[in-house]
């Protein structure tokens, strides 16, 4: 399988969206709704890699699924407000790149005198 672009995950969102009447949800819903699958998230990372295991009863997840999960939400989110994630992915990683290009040991030996 031809792995995505950002965008054409938007755009498949979009297409996913628009089949529906309601459309996307207000932006406070889609918050309510991310913060929900990141506690789910936090509850599989906790599982897998915490000191509390699940229960019996309670249905097998992975944290892979629940990522997916926090992905498909934030990229509803992002096309209700017009962001263009790759544009803001890029901005993003021009600012920790200058900002944190020196802020960890790195494997070059470059350090924060520098």
């Amino acid at each position: 399988m031809e792995e995505k672009t950002l965008a054409a995950m938007q755009k498949e969102v979009d297409t996913y969206i628009q089949q529906f009447k309601t459309g996307y949800f207000s932006p406070l819903a889609q918050m309510a709704r991310l913060t929900e699958e990141v506690g789910e998230l936090a509850r599989e990372v906790n599982h897998y890699y915490g000191e509390k295991p699940k229960k019996i009863e309670e249905e097998p997840k992975t944290v892979a699924e629940e990522l997916g999960d926090v992905l498909f939400v934030t990229l509803i989110m992002a096309n209700s407000m017009d962001i263009n994630l790759t544009k803001i992915f890029d901005q993003n990683m021009e600012k920790f790149n200058q900002r944190d290009r020196l802020r960890f040991e790195r494997k070059d030996g470059k350090g924060a005198n520098e």
